[in-house]
């Protein structure tokens, strides 16, 4: 396959700003990418934003199968001209938003997961991904630095947020490397880096319900500021009105005197299962 940047010359790309598009042109770290994804012939891959094809093309031959997922129609067309002799290629026009990650295999088994994230809808993909946690074994992306820096960031930091909590509870994660603004097209404004996640049979901590974690987290985070107990009884006012928030904090052991990027995920954990048990 031609390289990105003569595929680009060749049919005339211009990156569309409102898709956050900047092309990965450098062949060998996209080579580093798929290498860290470890698949093997039994694997069906799901790539996001799969834009010129070049990780696609160096997938395939790896894998039973590879979706290549792509919203832009100008580029589903390159993709369906480059890759027309590469069998197990599937291309999906179409929003990984609304993608359903159980399909390529069925529902039968874990798939993996690859891609360059669009930087303005990173937080809704690792959202949308963690919804088919049952369905994902791994994850290789790349995301804005700062944003791997989130996720990657410990408690008691103040990277440390909704991001770190909500996937560190669902996934283990690895920062695979670096990677300069340079290597792209057109040149984004901010330094990439690759983010592997290793999706958990089970949560880090055993939840009761995940859309009450989910809530807890954001809302211990809404203000960074007020302390857990102040962010938890707007929380109250809307949804359990009466409840005495000081003694729920006691229950579970967490001075509500703290504020949420001191507590770790397993509190996080203990927190919302605390909460749910008052719906």
């Amino acid at each position: 396959m031609e390289t990105p940047l003569k595929i680009i010359k060749k049919y005339q790309i211009q990156p569309v700003k409102r898709l956050g598009q900047s092309f990965l042109v450098d062949n060998n770290i996209t080579s580093r990418i798929v290498d860290a994804l470890k698949s093997d012939k039994g694997d069906s891959v799901v790539e996001i934003g799969a834009g010129l094809g070049a990780m696609t093309a160096m997938i395939a031959p790896r894998v039973t199968k590879i979706v290549a997922l792509e919203i832009d129609p100008k580029l589903v067309a390159v993709l369906t001209k480059e890759l027309k002799d590469i069998p197990n290629v599937e291309i999906i026009h179409g929003d990984v938003l609304e993608y359903d990650f159980s399909a390529p295999a069925g529902g039968r088994a874990r798939i993996k997961v690859i891609g360059n994230i669009p930087y303005n809808v990173s937080s809704q993909i690792l959202f949308r991904l963690i919804e088919f946690r049952d369905h994902i074994s791994s994850a290789v992306l790349m995301f804005q630095k700062e944003v791997v820096d989130r996720i990657t960031a410990p408690s008691g930091t103040k990277e440390y947020g909704i991001l770190s909590v909500i996937v560190s509870m669902y996934a283990k994660t690895e920062r695979i490397m670096t990677v300069p603004a340079t290597c792209f097209y057109p040149k984004p404004k901010v330094d990439s880096a690759v983010l592997k996640m290793e999706i958990r049979e089970e949560p880090l901590y055993p939840l009761d319900n995940h859309d009450t974690f989910i809530k807890t987290v954001k809302t211990a985070f809404s203000k960074r500021r007020k302390t857990l107990a102040n962010n938890l009884k707007d929380m109250f006012t809307a949804r359990l009105k009466g409840m005495d928030v000081f003694a729920l904090l006691d229950e579970t052991g967490i001075d509500g005197r703290r504020r949420g990027e001191t507590l770790t995920v397993e509190e996080f954990g203990k927190l919302s299962n605390a909460i749910n048990r008052l719906r």
